[in-house]
């Protein structure tokens, strides 16, 4: 560092914090290190004593904190995201719209190995809201030496940023509700409700509704004329367990949907099943425990399905890792850690 006359000092970095005190009204820091000093700033410095700054000296080969933290949110930084400004090396992400983040968590663990800067982020694959905070970076000293940030360049790269949002695209759901006792009024119909406040949480509007006993035909018919109406995505409730009236994953199979997986490595909801047709509509048969529990396999992949992310078997083995719901008697769901290994 160098001192320097303060008249002099635009442009150039403070090296520590400089107090402001006024007796019985204020104690504070005026400056915080790392400030670059503005025109504007040379009267206040001169009024509260300052006729000269310990300054860093100016180096080609180092960046100053706020220079490096803009570097690191522009490889994080994507669409419908905005930023702060940078503030002691310090820049926050938020949401600018609704969706699903993903995260390139290779490249942010290895931007993260790198020495004297760090990016902070929520857990990939999750719903997002506009005015979220997605991501945190910062630049741990004062400055930086340029070959560094060099190194974050690369490993971000110019075509895809390390976040993600992908827009809730899905905007109509047709629901298939199975079970004689439903169907012939034996019981109320209580899983609908359920669903029809899970889509209204998203904006998803419910546009077709079918209500069939336990009859396989049946409940082909009625995915097969939502499909023909047009819907985004087909919901199935009831009838996927083991039982012999449990005609549903079967019915959803004759309809001519692949069948990505039937059963998932997620507690609650291990006889989920999924599938799509050939033009990427997505048909989920929904177990019991969707109706009664907070958190489910339901709510994990939902946000990807009105995203239009085509979830792989794969994917869905992923996802025992944090798959297990501890059934907490205050759900604090999506808050905790249940479905946070994916």
């Amino acid at each position: 560092m160098k001192l320097i006359e303060t008249k002099n000092a635009v442009g150039h970095v403070i090296c520590h914090d400089i107090t402001i005190i006024i007796k019985d009204k204020i104690k504070d820091t005026a400056f915080r290190k790392g400030h670059i000093v503005k025109e504007e700033d040379i009267p206040v410095l001169l009024s509260i004593g300052k006729d000269h700054l310990y300054v860093w000296e100016k180096d080609a080969a180092m960046y100053h904190e706020d220079e490096a933290a803009v570097i690191l949110a522009d490889a994080c930084e994507g669409p419908g995201m905005k930023r702060s400004n940078p503030k002691e090396g310090k820049i926050e992400i938020s949401a600018a719209v609704d969706g699903l983040l993903q995260i390139d968590v290779e490249r942010l663990c290895r931007i993260n190995s790198l020495e004297h800067m760090m990016i902070a982020t929520r857990h990939t694959n999750t719903a997002v809201r506009a005015g979220d905070k997605l991501a945190g970076t910062r630049i741990i000293p004062l400055v930086i030496e340029k070959e560094k940030m060099q190194q974050v360049k690369a490993i971000a790269g110019k075509e895809n940023p390390l976040l993600t949002i992908h827009p809730f695209v899905r905007k109509t759901v047709g629901i298939v509700t199975t079970g004689n006792e439903v169907f012939y009024g034996r019981i109320q119909d209580t899983f609908t409700p359920v669903i029809r406040q899970k889509m209204e949480q998203y904006d998803v509007e419910v546009t077709g509704h079918h209500i069939v006993g336990d009859d396989q035909e049946k409940i082909t018919e009625a995915i097969l004329d939502l499909k023909a109406k047009g819907v985004q995505m087909i919901l199935c409730t009831g009838g996927m367990s083991v039982d012999p009236d449990d005609r549903t994953p079967g019915a959803i199979r004759k309809s001519g949907a692949k069948i990505i997986s039937y059963g998932a490595p997620v507690l609650p909801g291990a006889m989920f099943l999924l599938g799509y047709f050939a033009d990427g509509t997505p048909v989920l048969g929904l177990p019991g425990c969707v109706m009664y529990a907070k958190a489910t396999i339901f709510d994990l992949v939902l946000p990807r399905i009105l995203a239009d992310i085509t979830i792989t078997r794969e994917e869905l083995a992923v996802m025992g890792h944090g798959g297990l719901c501890l059934g907490c008697d205050v759900c604090h769901y999506p808050t905790c850690g249940f479905g946070k290994g994916v």
